[in-house]
């Protein structure tokens, strides 16, 4: 006997409710999308130029030329290499002390996270770490590296960071303070394997998504990576790192992907940016007038332990100097490509100024040959 029609039609979607049920359902992928800016100088030429009134500072006109990609970024984080001072004296090199407004202006231009070991962590002695330490993190960064004490290390580090759902670690260390002595109770942090064997063992204890260490190392000027770098890299890797992004050197050097061997026998292998560059400075040596910005994209699928790396690549930044009206010298960090698509787009570029951003451009794609260049 047939069954009354309102009954049949209940059946039916029962079955059609069974049938979707049982089928899987795509897992949702969530993206963070993250930009490293190399070293960030504070050169005398530099303090001087931004000076726009006695005892007033304003560095925005360097990044109003790299601020939309610093904005479209989840995260954009940056190499602090100098020391804040809110009343001076200011300097450069070798003892960098720049004005508060640097890091004000760094903030309005989108970067969100500042590392601070450096090997000039130490040029405003005790005072000059806490004060640095304390005034970024007053503006709302995010800050690691140096720290005002042991309790604040440990409150504070590994570096735990949350965005559009992701947990990520981050973790930064510097070759040394070019002699000079930390003082107590302030901390910088040292390559120490060691220690940071024991800080990476923290941080894969907290089970973040990814694991990422910036490392201060290498030798200045040197357009390849050494082999100390090299055995840096894979020990770090060893011990769970999954993206190792370099400074110090002042020139771009070689992306890479290097792997190793795990104790359990699988392999691992990570992306290993071993030096940015200079994002702005006053330094004149050849490959010093500019840097890169590395970006990439980390996936995470629900459900999922671990986010992965999506597409990466870099952008050439160049470091323009233009004399203004006034005879002082102004600084821009331009995005090359951008120039090469717009040419309006950027601050009237001498000819011989072209000439050397070009030549510039040239040997960083060379040598990132193996590397997207990205958009």
């Amino acid at each position: 006997m047939a069954l009354p029609k309102p009954q049949l039609s209940f059946c039916c979607a029962l079955v059609l409710f069974v049938t979707l049920s049982q089928s899987p359902l795509p897992a949702q992928t969530d993206t963070l999308h993250l930009v490293f800016a190399g070293d960030i100088m504070g050169h005398t030429p530099q303090i001087k130029s931004a000076e726009v009134a006695p005892g007033k500072y304003d560095y925005q006109a360097c990044f109003r030329y790299i601020r939309p990609i610093l904005e479209r970024a989840d995260l954009a984080v940056g190499n602090l290499e100098l020391t804040l001072s809110a009343k001076g004296p200011y300097s450069g090199y070798p003892m960098f002390r720049s004005p508060d407004a640097l890091a004000s202006d760094l903030k309005e231009a989108g970067f969100d996270i500042l590392v601070t070991a450096n090997n000039h962590s130490n040029d405003g002695r005790g005072a000059g770490v806490t004060h640095t330490v304390q005034t970024l993190r007053d503006l709302g960064f995010l800050q690691t590296g140096t720290f005002l004490n042991a309790r604040d290390r440990s409150a504070f580090y590994p570096l735990m960071v949350y965005k559009n759902g992701f947990k990520i670690a981050l973790l930064n260390y510097t070759y040394g303070t070019n002699g000079v002595p930390t003082q107590a109770p302030t901390i910088v942090n040292l390559i120490d394997t060691v220690q940071i064997a024991r800080d990476l063992a923290e941080a894969r204890a907290r089970k973040p998504h990814f694991i990422i260490a910036v490392m201060h190392w290498g030798l200045e000027y040197q357009l390849e990576e050494n082999a100390e770098q090299r055995q840096l890299a894979r020990f770090l890797i060893r011990e769970g790192a999954d993206l190792i992004i370099g400074a110090h050197p002042h020139v771009v050097q070689p992306i890479k992907t290097e792997t190793v061997q795990l104790p359990d026998g699988s392999r691992k292998s990570a992306v290993v940016v071993y030096s940015l560059g200079n994002f702005i400075s006053n330094q004149q040596k050849p490959g010093t007038d500019g840097g890169i910005l590395f970006e990439v994209d980390l996936l995470h699928r629900k459900g999922v332990p671990r986010a992965e790396v999506g597409q990466y690549g870099y952008l050439p930044v160049y470091r323009y100097m233009k004399k203004n009206a006034s005879g002082k010298t102004d600084y821009f960090a331009l995005p090359i490509g951008r120039y090469e698509k717009y040419p309006d787009a950027a601050p009237g570029l001498t000819p011989a100024a072209k000439t050397a951003m070009l030549r510039f451009a040239e040997s960083v794609r060379k040598r990132l040959k193996n590397c997207r260049e990205a958009n």
